[in-house]
């Protein structure tokens, strides 16, 4: 809901505190690149159990405090710190929740990873809704982060009340257990070299390239959604913020959609279609004059882009069974990479204007294309026959 909310309110952020294309590109990529960092060892110290619900409490804590804080801010640098400290405390808040969800699940990644992006999809709608009707009774995007706080806060209390997660049992055998307790040292250490080793397997690598190749069409570009419909399109602002629940809502339907195939698409064939689908119609979005027809582009490429994230990341525990920390560690290590594409952005816009910088993005479904891992490939071929 957060994500959906600042990317609704970039152009209001941006007036009231005078913004350049390039702050927003640092305010779209330090904390990107800052919270990773910080966020890269949760994976390896959380565990199972306590110990990693410990760390969910604490990252939930933090996430309030920091979107009061974005509220508070007054400047691009208060604004910036707190986007920093909301990053690492959202990775320990969601993903290692998501890491448990995927524990209790070995054999059904994919269908797991599909309901949970549509719950988060929920989530992304509502904060546009929330912060036009915030805006509509009176108030200001600092009153919507304030809301936004205090259902963070209440999503803290439900998740004090849930019982630890246990862990699942490994299928492999050479899997390093972790204790339900405390990690000792030793065990760190073997994660860190478990880790190392699994970076060497030609699919993991492949999948965690994928988490940010596919970042630049989901979340990257909403992130520059309303500010390009205003800047480049002329959109109003309230036309903008329509633009952002054009994408979201599409968003949701397509993440609704592929809940019900995922079961029976296999998902590096719904990669590749889609992404062969986003070669023509994200250039299309960026052409088209008419406003109305260029939010009706959005909304399919948004549909057809929706499985990207749940099949990639799905991809990636897959192919660590029983290992889900080291897939928190890896996306981690690979969203640092994945930084300087909103970085890049930023700074491109502000030499040759956003249209330019939003072409670049044109690339990745192209690169989706190319990065599918090989045994995927075979597996589809497999199907096909």
């Amino acid at each position: 809901m957060a994500d959906g909310a600042k990317g609704a309110a970039l152009p209001l952020i941006r007036a009231d505190l005078g913004l350049s294309y390039a702050q927003i590109g640092l305010l779209i990529a330090v904390p990107l690149l800052v919270g990773s960092l910080i966020e890269l060892p949760l994976g390896l110290v959380a565990g199972h159990g306590k110990v990693r619900h410990r760390l969910v409490l604490a990252g939930g804590v933090v996430v309030m405090a920091s979107l009061a804080a974005v509220a508070a801010a007054h400047s691009a640098t208060a604004l910036l710190v707190a986007l920093v400290a909301f990053f690492p405390a959202s990775g320990a808040f969601v993903s290692l929740t998501q890491a448990a969800l995927m524990d209790q699940a070995p054999g059904r990644q994919q269908q797991r990873m599909a309901a949970w992006n549509l719950a988060g999809s929920v989530g992304a709608v509502g904060g546009p809704l929330l912060l036009a009707g915030v805006v509509t009774a009176g108030g200001t995007w600092r009153s919507a982060y304030l809301l936004l706080a205090a259902a963070a806060g209440a999503a803290l209390a439900a998740a004090a009340l849930a019982a630890p997660s246990r862990q699942a049992a490994l299928p492999d055998a050479d899997a390093d257990p972790v204790s339900d307790g405390d990690n000792d040292g030793a065990s760190r250490r073997t994660s860190v070299r478990e880790a190392l080793n699994a970076l060497r397997q030609r699919d993991v690598a492949q999948w965690a390239v994928l988490l940010e190749i596919s970042d630049l069409l989901l979340d990257v570009l909403t992130g520059y959604i309303a500010i390009y419909l205003v800047d480049v399109a002329g959109a109003s602002p309230a036309e903008a913020a329509l633009g952002v629940a054009v994408r979201l809502g599409a968003g949701l339907a397509g993440d609704a959609l592929f809940v019900v195939i995922s079961r029976r698409v296999s998902g590096p064939a719904a990669l590749r279609v889609s992404a062969i689908a986003a070669c023509g119609l994200y250039p299309a979005f960026l052409l088209i004059g008419w406003l109305p027809a260029k939010l009706a582009i959005l909304a399919v490429l948004s549909m057809m882009t929706a499985c990207w994230y749940p099949v990639v990341q799905a991809g990636l525990y897959t192919s660590l069974p029983g290992r889900s920390g080291i897939a928190v560690f890896l996306s981690s290590a690979a969203a640092l990479l994945g930084a300087a594409g909103p970085l890049a952005v930023g700074f491109i816009a502000q030499q040759a204007g956003l249209t330019w910088a939003l072409a670049v993005l044109a690339a990745a479904p192209a690169a989706m294309l190319a990065a599918v891992p090989g045994a995927a490939r075979r597996r589809v071929r497999k199907v096909r026959r």
